[in-house]
């Protein structure tokens, strides 16, 4: 799981079954499963409703000149940017 904030800090955990991770509120995150069977992953919220931000879409969504200037990022990764959600993404 990679868990990253503002000011450029960020950390990548490695869990294995039956591990808990915690992710401070107002962090993004994402989680990868990189073993080689299903993974199950439970994703518990502290509040009474459910907001999703995705990443991946929002920045599909910004101009690509600002994205690559800011993240310096190249064509090849800005073109395979969603613009439409995609809550799990198969490997």
């Amino acid at each position: 799981m990679g868990v990253f904030g503002a000011s450029g800090q960020a950390r990548t955990f490695e869990f294995r079954a039956g591990d808990v991770g915690f992710v401070p509120f107002a962090t993004g995150h994402y989680v990868e499963n990189t073993g080689d069977t299903p993974m199950r992953f439970l994703e518990i919220f502290k509040s009474s409703y459910f907001a999703d931000v995705s990443l991946d879409q929002w920045m599909a969504l910004t101009p690509p000149e600002l994205v690559e200037a800011h993240l310096k990022l190249d064509r090849q990764v800005m073109d395979a940017l969603r613009k439409d959600k995609v809550p799990v993404v198969p490997a």
